[in-house]
């Protein structure tokens, strides 16, 4: 999941190299925090929040496959 998260924001960003995911592991829930820099957020986020709602969907589905519950956070 880490590395899906990083390809999606790298191709997102117009600093890739700045990109970075940290995992937190729970139990039964993983959280992935999207570290980008301050001025992809928005890229990251998208209008409204389409992009980011779309990243978490993504993320969640493969989540599911491994039986855990995933959270995304952006943060800058």
């Amino acid at each position: 999941m880490k590395e899906l998260l990083e390809t999606l924001a790298q191709a997102l960003v117009d600093s890739p190299e700045e990109v970075n995911v940290t995992v937190v592991e729970g139990e039964k829930s993983v959280i992935l925090q999207l570290h980008v820099a301050p001025d992809d957020v928005g890229k990251v986020i998208g209008k409204q929040g389409r992009i980011a709602k779309a990243l978490r969907t993504v993320i969640k589905a493969a989540a599911v496959k491994e039986g855990k519950k995933a959270i995304v956070e952006i943060i800058d």
